[in-house]
């Protein structure tokens, strides 16, 4: 899939926004990226027939949307995006099969498993594009970060550059974008957007 830089700027630009079409789009173009993704480290069968495909595929995109929306990701090209996305899925797979792993040590027993060993991921229901206007989510998640935290989130999603804002609070651009990175890891815990990450 090949999109035109500016287009895919534009189109980041209008999910930051909250834009529902541009949510509704970006799903569309690379969804079945993601998919194929989770579907090629899902290797053991009987991890497939516990962790869905699509639980995980909606719970990495709302982890995106949230995170976008409050200028965490600089993403200048498709390749980016999917770079990102790619690593998202990884880590979510990876804690999937640790939790599995942890929670039923004879693996001869996952076949039995229900979905409610997997209660936190998203069900159907809660839709990528959904999520990526729904402003209560978002206004949650603001309503947990530090004044200094949501300052970062705001200025960001304005299109602030990291350079420009570590100029203005006499700090280091990695320093800051750790800073934020890590209160959305926070809060996304807290809110269950995302699974705690072990590693």
């Amino acid at each position: 899939m090949q999109q035109p830089i500016q287009e895919f700027r534009q189109l980041v630009e209008r999910v930051r926004l909250g834009e529902h079409d541009a949510a509704a789009e970006l799903v569309r173009l690379y969804e079945p990226e993601i998919r194929r993704c989770i579907r090629v480290r899902l290797t053991d069968p009987r991890l497939r027939r516990v962790i869905d495909s699509l639980d995980v595929c909606q719970s990495v995109l709302a982890n995106f949307f949230v995170r976008v929306s409050l200028g965490e990701f600089d993403l200048d090209q498709p390749s980016d995006l999917i770079k990102l996305l790619v690593a998202m899925v990884r880590h979510k797979v990876i804690d999937q099969t640790r939790r599995q792993h942890a929670e039923v040590r004879d693996a001869r027993r996952v076949a039995g498993l229900t979905d409610s060993q997997f209660h936190r991921l998203p069900s159907g229901a809660v839709t990528p594009e959904r999520i990526a206007t729904d402003r209560d989510l978002l206004n949650a998640v603001r309503s947990r970060l530090s004044e200094e935290e949501r300052f970062l989130a705001d200025q960001r999603a304005l299109g602030r550059e990291w350079p420009e804002l570590a100029t203005e609070l006499a700090s280091a651009p990695d320093s800051l974008r750790k800073k934020l990175s890590r209160a959305l890891d926070r809060v996304s815990r807290e809110l269950r957007i995302e699974e705690p990450d072990d590693e």
